[in-house]
């Protein structure tokens, strides 16, 4: 082990935060840092709305689930996949553009992840906490009106920062067995997966039995079971295709 590991190890999702200040130069070092992500052939396809709007940080929290950690953290952060520097670099060179491509797509997405990723870790080495917030994909236009977010841009997701005024336990990531496999996708074979995972299982209910907030009987399974078997935001595609992404 060493400070590297400990730190991914030690990743946890924070919703309270401490009414402490975060000094603006140690932001932007956090984000410079996050910059070093890889990058799919150097596009860089992100753009970080930090919003500060009071009103609009509420309308984003409330949509969003409700999650009031999105009005009460110090920081909040909308990541955004974005191919408008992109056009704009195309138009320079007097260059017509071809966007609408899934492959376009996938390379804002994944960029916008890495990046996000590199903040989170960036932000916990230096005492901070935070949280994801896939919620705001509940109701895109309005976050892209709110924010004034232009055509071939999207919102992936938001993040939460700041001084962590809790420690909440981590959850049990799935055994190493189910995810690393060599040569094959199939791995071990079903009878040791299945083993693996009812394994799993009992060891998440095991967490969510005994976790310091929001007890809950579930397993791994039932609670994949519960978002696979539902609709999940049916608006998305139709969103997508009208902010320019998956014509092609």
């Amino acid at each position: 082990m060493n400070q590297t590991i400990e730190l991914l190890s030690a990743h946890r999702s924070v919703r309270k935060f401490a009414d402490r200040h975060i000094e603006e130069s140690l932001f932007q070092t956090i984000v410079r840092a996050a910059q070093c992500a890889a990058t799919s052939s150097h596009v860089q396809a992100y753009t970080i709305i930090r919003v500060q709007d009071k009103e609009n940080r509420r309308q984003i929290a409330k949509l969003s689930g409700p999650q009031p950690w999105v009005e009460q953290a110090p920081i909040f952060l909308v990541f955004c996949a974005d191919f408008t520097r992109l056009e704009a670099a195309c138009g320079r060179q007097g260059r017509k553009t071809e966007t609408g491509w899934a492959e376009q797509f996938v390379v804002a997405t994944v960029d916008t992840a890495l990046v996000a990723q590199n903040l989170m870790i960036a932000a916990q080495s230096m005492g901070l906490g935070g949280v994801f917030i896939g919620g705001i994909r509940n109701d895109p236009e309005k976050v892209c009106d709110l924010l004034n977010i232009p055509d071939n841009a999207y919102p992936v997701f938001g993040m939460c920062l700041g001084y962590p005024d809790h420690t909440p336990d981590i959850k049990p990531r799935l055994p190493l067995d189910l995810v690393l496999k060599e040569d094959s996708f199939c791995g071990t074979g079903l009878e040791k997966e299945q083993a693996d995972m009812e394994a799993y299982d009992q060891t998440c209910r095991n967490y969510y039995l005994t976790r310091d907030s929001n007890l809950r009987d579930q397993t791994w399974s039932r609670q994949m079971a519960d978002f696979i078997g539902k609709t999940s935001r049916p608006h998305i595609k139709s969103f997508l295709e009208k902010r320019g992404f998956l014509l092609r």
